[in-house]
């Protein structure tokens, strides 16, 4: 099935049935320009759907096999994270629980719901997850029960979970083989490191009044740095774990409160923010000579869209698009 897409130079638009809130390119070498966008629906029922544009027509085609319902809102969406097109063709999803679901070429099918509550009934809302590039058997999840679950999806067990904060933990990113961050809702984004469970390592305590901090993102090229976003802020702020505590800079232009955050995959020194001032931003963040010294950073260039931005990803295989999130469109930039 095509649908209407919406074109101008370099900006291509897919119109969803659904407000969208979460989304993912694929990482398959076979499978390229393939995105998953999850709805944002205030009901039980939610869906997720499979995207594929292309770049060559500039077009985007669905297959109403390739949609599946989705117990709430997924807070987030990740592929199988691998080129190799020898591995599975999978995909995670969070929200009350993580689920890894099978993608078929006519169907997809829930392979697994890993629940690490086992004395009850209930279970903590998953508010996000990262798979790991380098031990792709390993998922890590954050939650509002304070925790964070270190996941063997192979052996649909868990590995180890940690009491990591004082309040909600938001967001989670691996920084490498057995490391990871997490913000949460009480300030603080801390570093763990699986070897040694008993300790964490505070990198950033927020100063704002309610210092939540919503978004982070590990830099995965430059694992020196990390960017984490805190609520209702418009800045975003970038962290050199080797000097803690301080930033290394942060980036103000919004004028708005920033939604999302996603480093560019393989150059590792830019980064892309989105906001409700309805634009995107692209910024270059590690050139030596910028500091936390009061110097504005400008970014290196912006784009406006029509509505408050939900949601970024910059495309891990085809480094020059990314992919951003606002009412039930999903739009694709091509960053030249």
């Amino acid at each position: 099935m095509q649908s209407p897409a919406e074109k101008k130079p370099g900006v291509y638009t897919y119109v969803s049935q659904w407000p969208i809130y979460s989304l993912a390119w694929s990482v398959r070498h076979d499978k390229p320009s393939r995105l998953a966008i999850g709805s944002f629906i205030e009901d039980y029922s939610n869906k997720v759907e499979l995207v594929q544009f292309n770049s060559s027509t500039s077009d985007f085609t669905t297959d109403n096999r390739l949609i599946f319902d989705h117990p709430y809102a997924p807070t987030n969406l990740m592929f199988f994270p691998s080129d190799s097109a020898t591995n599975p063709d999978l995909i995670a999803t969070s929200g009350d629980y993580l689920r890894i679901w099978e993608i078929h070429d006519d169907r997809i099918e829930l392979k697994s719901l890993l629940n690490g509550n086992m004395s009850s009934e209930f279970n903590s809302a998953i508010t996000s997850f990262d798979w790991a590039e380098f031990d792709t058997r390993r998922v890590a999840t954050s939650s509002v029960d304070t925790t964070c679950t270190i996941w063997d999806i192979e052996r649909e067990a868990v590995d180890t979970q940690l009491v990591a904060h004082d309040k909600e933990v938001y967001d989670i990113s691996w920084g490498g083989f057995n490391v990871f961050a997490s913000a949460s809702g009480d300030g603080t984004v801390r570093v763990f490191d699986l070897r040694d469970k008993e300790r964490s390592t505070i990198v950033y305590e927020n100063p704002a009044q309610d210092g939540s901090l919503l978004r982070l993102e590990w830099n995965k090229h430059d694992p020196r740095f990390i960017a984490t976003v805190g609520v209702d802020s418009n800045k975003v702020v970038i962290l050199d774990i080797r000097f803690p505590t301080a930033p290394m800079m942060e980036l103000k232009k919004h004028g708005a409160s920033v939604n999302a955050v996603s480093w560019s995959p393989r150059m590792g020194h830019q980064l892309c923010s989105v906001s409700d001032d309805s634009r995107a931003m692209i910024w270059e963040v590690v050139r030596s000579g910028f500091g936390s010294d009061g110097v504005d950073v400008e970014p290196e260039m912006w784009y406006g869209a029509t509505a408050q931005i939900n949601q970024v990803r910059w495309s891990p295989v085809e480094l020059d698009w990314i992919a951003i999130a606002f009412m039930n469109k999903l739009q694709l930039l091509k960053v030249y």
